[in-house]
């Protein structure tokens, strides 16, 4: 068991600093030049591609943690630990990197209060101005980042190469023999999952998730914070953000058993309703400082009851056929990170976030449809796991 421990750790810490180059390297993408969305949509489709291979990977996974409960429990808390670890290294310390670098940029000017009106909502993108504020930092400074994040990559592999023990697989008796199914087969159960109309409901939840996300790190960031203040803000907009999203992930995985999941569903979308309106209304100003951090940390409140709860309602909804479920889950996601790209280039920010609102909308009308449905059920799984932590559905889809 302290072997077992010791590698979560050494996981743990290596994913730190991986994540913490490439999370800061993600928040920054779509601010640089060469269009928005064209690095981002790559690395959503890259996220397809992941997707498919999660269903194959998960048995062999879920198959060496079949250790005795004591060190299954301590193996547990340890992921959902280094999940936290992860969250915040992408949110913060990548981001954090990223400020502090290019806080060395020459002092700029005052913006023009042409570019200014172009901010926020109305940006439609081309009609945006080039100053001072949107340039591109020196090469000099790119080159300094980058040597940061290559070391930070560099460290993490080598942590893992040296102090990660190799794992001995753990099989309960008499199933020695067991093999996880093949590919096709789970990639086809993935698929067929599809034919139960409330999984046809809910996608809508992750596609949501995936079209918030793309917005505060493609829209958010180049169209409020980059336009009206510049790209060195762009990190301590991000911090905000994902150490909101991580925390609030603790508090309410918590707060869900006394509460339940719809009163959760109810302030996340509230909360995102309420932002996307404001931003719909505001005129970004580099005098409103504070109100460029208000945005992303509330932002990141709303994206945490997606993440904790909508992984709570598939694993209690969909208990029998998790694998298929949380793929499901994925595969929706990404999608939607890919349409929001998709179409970055070339719609206005207020077209954007009515597309947003309409999202948001059928999202929770489909929730809604589901949970009265499964309400009405006496023996329903949403009946008989409205108390369940939402823990053990965050804790199945990171295993």
């Amino acid at each position: 068991m302290e072997g077992n421990l010791k590698n979560v750790l050494v996981l743990s810490f290596g994913f730190l600093l991986l994540f913490t180059a490439y999370g800061g390297l993600q928040s920054l993408q779509p601010v640089q030049r060469g269009g928005p969305g064209r690095g981002s949509a790559q690395h959503a489709l890259r996220r397809h591609a992941a997707v498919l291979h999660v269903p194959a990977a998960r048995p062999h996974r879920e198959a060496r943690l079949q250790v005795d409960p004591r060190a299954r429990h301590v193996l547990l808390r340890g992921l959902l630990a280094g999940q936290l670890l992860r969250q915040l290294s992408s949110g913060v310390w990548g981001n954090l990197i990223s400020s502090l670098v290019f806080g060395q940029m020459p002092t700029q000017g005052t913006i023009p209060e042409e570019q200014l009106q172009a901010c926020g909502a109305s940006d439609c993108l081309m009609a945006t101005v080039f100053t001072n504020s949107t340039k591109r930092p020196s090469q000099d400074l790119i080159y300094t980042l980058l040597g940061i994040y290559t070391g930070c990559g560099f460290l993490a592999v080598l942590l893992m190469a040296v102090f990660l023990e190799p794992v001995r697989d753990a099989q309960p008796e008499g199933e020695g023999g067991k093999q996880a199914p093949p590919f096709w087969s789970t990639l086809l159960s993935t698929f067929k999952l599809l034919r139960d109309k409330r999984l046809r409901l809910l996608i809508l939840l992750p596609m949501l998730s995936g079209f918030e996300q793309a917005f505060l790190s493609g829209d958010y960031t180049r169209s409020y914070t980059t336009c009206a203040l510049g790209i060195q803000f762009v990190g301590y907009v991000m911090i905000c953000f994902g150490a909101a999203d991580a925390l609030c992930s603790v508090l309410f995985g918590r707060l869900a058993r006394h509460t339940g999941r719809t009163v959760l569903f109810a302030l996340g979308a509230v909360t995102q309703l309420a932002c996307i309106i404001a931003l719909l209304l505001w005129k970004p100003h580099p005098s409103q400082l504070p109100v460029f951090f208000v945005f992303p940390s509330l932002w990141g409140m709303a994206d945490a009851v997606w993440q904790t709860q909508n992984n709570a309602l598939f694993g209690v909804l969909f208990e029998k056929n998790k694998e298929a479920a949380f793929a499901n889950y994925r595969l929706w996601e990404a999608l939607g990170f890919v349409i929001a790209f998709g179409y970055s280039t070339f719609l206005c920010v207020s077209v954007k976030l009515y597309v947003l609102l309409g999202v948001l909308s059928a999202a929770m009308a489909a929730y809604g449809a589901v949970e009265y449905t499964e309400s009405r059920k006496a023996d329903g799984p949403l009946a008989a796991g409205r108390t369940k932590p939402a823990e053990d559905g965050a804790t199945q889809t990171k295993l």
